[in-house]
């Protein structure tokens, strides 16, 4: 494979074992920060002449939040729509329908959006140790609990995936556009565990997806939200899809993994290499690996889906700002953490800047 990335995964995960909030951890002491946990916000409101604010509930009880300055909505690319739609920001059709009055009809909050589609083949092997051979031994479970507690090392430290490839589906691609993730053990869909059968699972990723989906709340009594990724449907994603089949299973047939005798079980041996066989499998496997983006995105005023301005405030609307994945006008060729970091980090620039020039 030419002109491909690889990259190990850190064995440990940062802070001694654990994640952690690099950020927040530095600023709770502040007396000018007040931190509210086990709370659901509610909408956004009216950010005219009076003080903006939010609505938020905490159990069956429902309070108010006013700013001095402005409203900063980070709630992500599925939650941040939420919020503005009960606040009656969004496409007006859409908040018409569920009898939302409109406080300022936007098209694009919950169009655009966009996700990283993981096809998972799956593959069982021979001579090499897998964490379901350890999670399942006899004191396997207790014993890797207690190495995490104790050491704060071993199987429960380390990262989803231990090995990446960044590469091309194929040679007429301009640059990589497949991320592969490989785990030495097999995932449930639901539970997110390892399950038996000393299985390699490769998940690969479309980097750049053609496909766009929507988001949108369908019951503003409930909150309930209707996510539809739309994955799969250009003709360009799904080509791209069967390729990056047809490219795993090369890679399994390499002299180097020979010895392992690697046999394929998922989507499995009776799906031959042909086109539509393969699209099919794909569909099949396929899931997100959680990178949504792009619902409430940043671009010129004469795009009609462009949500905010270059500042990332919500056009249209006086004292309110969205600072989070949503704001990707199109989403990025690997995962979207650091990135979203990024924003974060110049977006809580431009609040400072833009509140110390009032």
């Amino acid at each position: 494979m030419r002109e491909a990335v690889i990259f190990p995964s850190t064995r440990r995960t940062a802070g001694a074992g654990r994640r952690r909030g690099a950020f927040s951890n530095r600023v709770l002491n502040r007396p000018n920060l007040h931190l509210e946990t086990d709370v659901e916000v509610d909408k956004v409101l009216s950010t005219g002449a009076a003080r903006p604010g939010v609505t938020f509930r905490r159990g069956t009880e429902t309070l108010t939040a006013r700013a001095k300055g402005e409203v900063v909505l980070c709630a992500g690319a599925i939650g941040s729509v939420s919020v503005l739609h009960r606040s009656g920001i969004g496409p007006a059709a859409w908040l018409n329908d569920l009898g939302i009055p409109v406080l300022h009809a936007s098209e694009g909050v919950g169009r655009n959006l966009q996700d990283h589609l993981q096809l998972r083949m799956m593959y069982r092997v021979s001579g090499a140790k897998t964490l379901n051979q350890i999670y399942y031994a006899p004191l396997g479970r207790p014993l890797m609990a207690l190495q995490y507690a104790l050491l704060r090392r071993g199987p429960m430290t380390m990262a989803a995936s231990q090995l990446g490839i960044f590469t091309r589906s194929d040679a007429g691609q301009e640059r990589p556009n497949v991320q592969f993730h490989i785990s030495p053990c097999r995932w449930t869909a639901s539970a997110r565990r390892c399950i038996v059968s000393r299985p390699s699972r490769w998940r690969r990723a479309i980097l750049r997806p053609t496909s766009r989906g929507t988001v949108r709340l369908t019951s503003a009594r409930d909150g309930k939200m209707e996510i539809k990724p739309n994955y799969l449907s250009t003709d360009q994603d799904r080509h791209i899809a069967a390729q990056c089949l047809r490219l795993t299973r090369k890679l399994m047939q390499q002299p180097a993994l020979a010895r392992y005798r690697p046999e394929e079980f998922r989507p499995g041996p009776s799906v031959s290499d042909g086109e539509a066989d393969l699209i099919h499998a794909a569909g099949d496997i396929g899931t997100t690996i959680f990178h949504p983006v792009g619902t409430a995105k940043m671009g010129l005023a004469s795009d009609p889906l462009a949500v905010l301005d270059e500042r990332l405030k919500v056009r249209g609307v006086e004292n309110l700002r969205v600072i989070d994945a949503s704001v990707m006008p199109t989403l990025v060729s690997g995962n979207t953490n650091t990135p979203t970091i990024m924003i974060a980090d110049k977006g809580a620039a431009m609040v400072i800047e833009d509140a110390l020039a009032r």
